[in-house]
């Protein structure tokens, strides 16, 4: 009860959501700094650091110790969060380090700061001295017509062992980085000032970091070691959090995360600015923001992540441009000018909406219905009010089904793609609508007690055909629907393995722990809870995996919750009881061997087929030549294939238009499930069954 009290609720089925760090935006005319003075803690963050601690031991699902393994990994995450490709410290200073590698769990229990200040310190140093380097190196022309290559993937690459190795590191580095924007358009002086803007600009905005920003980062490295849900949001990340989960943002639409010193689009609001362009997709990187449609383009690699949302948000109504790497391009692309008008998510632009798609089959015109659901909504306001007719995908689908059998569909696909989640309320409804009562998924809390969401309608609204149509980004309340209807055999699940995202979080307020502190402390992001398939198989980690699978964009250690560093793993439980309202399974087989014989004979599904395993072998290549000559040539090819695909949307990651008029062509993944859904019809001698 203790912990029921204090928690503050979130809806059980959270989308994908990022977190940051936080500083203040350094104007480029600030004077560039030729020292960093050395940070300290401040004395309420000692005592936010043992609350943290003790949350995490007492209430998060995963029941880690904190002792000397944990210690270990907060180590090493926290190096990695400061210097993730090796390119400050030096093995000296990793040396240095190892006396705190088995000393942070003492320090987490008894709220002292001192190894993470220290260490953060030295990478200030470290960064003063390398920018320092970097603006002689800049200096000088570089050598293009040299035959040599750069691995980009330093991880797991050996610290430097003096500066000189360093510094060689950093010519090649630099010379890359020289050389993706040349390839962009820009000339060889121009870039270097670029580059030369880019790593002052992070010299100077280092020199505003504060004390609450390296708790932050220092925490999150702690956090991130208990699964990569549970976060320490800091005041104003807070503050950011508590917008995104309003919707009251006036922006673009996007969940931001920073990797690898890019940042990186998680999750795109169905109906924002960025979802409704159709330029921008999840995994694409921003590397460029400017105002309006003349202002200049700010090079924003390196930036953190708070500074980049500064940019991108503004008054409603104006132009924000973004400069836009797709995730399917290869190492050096320099991306496309995507123009966005920033503007309030609306509940209108969410919701879910139907088609009819036509097929020719044994000389008759078959129907198929499909209900796009870009994510599980619902008006809580409108509800509360009492307002009869509020909005809710349950609502709205049944709406759509009801349309769709006046127009006599044979059978109706509903396509769940980058469908991140939402109410789990609607999750358990929208199941309802294609089965009798029955349960839907199950939920294990950290102490073991199992609870189970159901459908307790025993109407059907539609008995028909069905199909549900998945990718990597179908995640959370999506997984749920998608496992439901696969385990009563309710509907055939075509598509990619999910993103495996099968936990709960709440978030704490620091504060009620610490009330005698008046200034705002943050809050915790907790995971305290899984969801369970009714066959007690559970949805973290494995996802859900189609009857019948498409080729897949992303691998699963590119993309979803198994790529994912310490992710809380698959498990199952005990099945809850429920009866089967269909046979799909007897039919896959036939289905598969249907399925193949007609996609071999299908050019724009093969095409499709051949880019997307195309595009996964440019991005398992992370030595990248520095030969300009060769990597021009590669560039240009690159370019040729993805824009020699005609009538279909393209993944050109160097377009020269503004983005704002590309349009979604031919859907070969969507047409297939279709076709899928008609075979199935054919294989059981279904006739078309009206909404009821």
């Amino acid at each position: 009860m203790l912990l029921r009290r204090l928690l503050l609720p979130l809806a059980l089925a959270f989308g994908l959501v990022g977190t940051s760090a936080c500083a203040a935006t350094a104007p480029d005319a600030l004077p560039l700094p030729t020292e960093l003075a050395p940070l300290a803690p401040a004395t309420v963050q000692s005592r936010v650091d043992q609350t943290v601690a003790s949350l995490l031991s007492q209430y998060h699902y995963r029941k880690l110790k904190i002792d000397d393994a944990l210690s270990v990994k907060v180590f090493d995450a926290y190096l990695e969060a400061l210097d993730f490709s090796r390119s400050f410290f030096l093995a000296g200073d990793i040396d240095e380090f190892e006396r705190y590698r088995t000393v942070l769990d003492d320090e987490l229990r008894n709220g002292r700061l001192s190894a993470a200040f220290d260490i953060f310190n030295r990478y200030q140093q470290r960064l003063l001295e390398r920018t320092t380097r970097i603006r002689e190196q800049l200096a000088r022309p570089f050598n293009f017509k040299v035959d040599e290559s750069i691995e980009l993937d330093r991880k797991k690459a050996p610290w430097a062992g003096d500066v000189a190795e360093l510094d060689e590191i950093w010519r090649k580095r630099l010379k890359h980085e020289a050389l993706t924007l040349m390839l962009a358009g820009k000339d060889e002086a121009a870039a270097r000032d670029t580059l030369r803007r880019r790593y002052e600009g992070r010299l100077r905005r280092a020199a505003q970091t504060s004390p609450e920003d390296v708790f932050q980062v220092y925490m999150n490295a702690v956090t991130g070691v208990f699964d990569p849900h549970t976060g320490y949001l800091s005041p104003r990340s807070s503050e950011n959090f508590n917008i995104q989960m309003r919707l009251s943002l006036e922006g673009i639409g996007a969940v931001l995360r920073l990797e690898d010193e890019e940042t990186v689009v998680v999750e795109l609001v169905p109906g924002g600015p960025a979802d409704l362009s159709k330029a921008i997709k999840p995994k694409d990187r921003i590397v460029g923001v400017a105002q309006g449609d003349d202002g200049p383009m700010v090079d924003v690699v390196g930036w953190r992540l708070d500074d980049v949302v500064d940019l991108i948000r503004g008054q409603r109504g104006s132009v924000v441009r973004l400069q836009v790497v797709p995730a399917q391009a290869p190492a050096g692309s320099g991306g496309s000018a995507v123009r966005l008008v920033r503007n309030k998510i609306q509940l209108e632009e969410q919701a879910a909406k139907s088609q009819i798609r036509t097929f020719q089959r044994d000389g008759s015109e078959r129907r198929v219905g499909v209900i796009t659901i870009p994510t599980f909504y619902i008006d809580f306001a409108a509800a509360q009010r009492g307002d009869p007719d509020y909005r809710s995908t349950t609502r709205d689908v049944r709406r759509l089904l009801a349309e769709l059998d006046r127009q006599k569909v044979d059978g109706v696909v509903i396509d769940l793609r980058q469908n991140g989640g939402g109410s789990l309320q609607e999750a358990v409804e929208l199941t309802g609508l294609f089965i009798t009562e029955g349960p839907v998924v199950q939920v294990r809390d950290a102490k073991g007690k199992v609870s189970i969401e159901s459908d307790p309608d025993p109407t059907v609204a539609y008995n028909g055909a069905l199909a549900v149509l998945v990718d990597r980004f179908s995640a959370s309340a999506s997984e749920i629907f998608a496992g439901a209807m696969q385990d009563y055999g309710r509907a055939v699940v075509v598509g990619e393995q999910t993103y495996g995202k099968g936990t709960v979080q709440t978030l704490i307020e620091l504060g009620r722990f610490l009330p005698q502190v008046k200034e705002k402390l943050g809050q915790l992001k907790l995971t305290i809870a899984k969801f369970y398939r009714i066959n007690g198989s559970s949805t973290q980690h494995r996802g859900v995996i189609p009857d019948l699978q498409l080729p897949a964009a992303f691998a699963a250690d590119e993309v979803g919750e198994s790529s994912q560093p310490h992710a809380l793993p698959w498990d199952e439980i005990a099945p809850t009881r429920y009866r089967v309202a269909g046979k799909v399974a007897e039919y896959v087989p036939d289905m598969a061997r249907m399925h193949e014989a007609r996609v071999r004979q299908d050019a724009a599904y093969q095409e499709l087929k051949a880019d997307l395993d195309y595009s996964r072998q440019l991005r398992k290549q992370t030595t990248v030549s520095l030969l300009e000559s060769k990597r021009r040539a590669e560039y240009e090819a690159n370019k040729n294939r993805i824009r020699g695909r005609d009538g279909r949307a393209r993944l050109d990651p160097d377009s020269e238009d503004d983005g704002s008029e590309r349009k979604d062509g031919p859907d070969p993944f969507l047409d297939e499930t279709a076709q899928v859904l008609l075979d199935y019809i054919q294989l059981r001698g279904m006739p078309r069954v009206a909404v009821r």
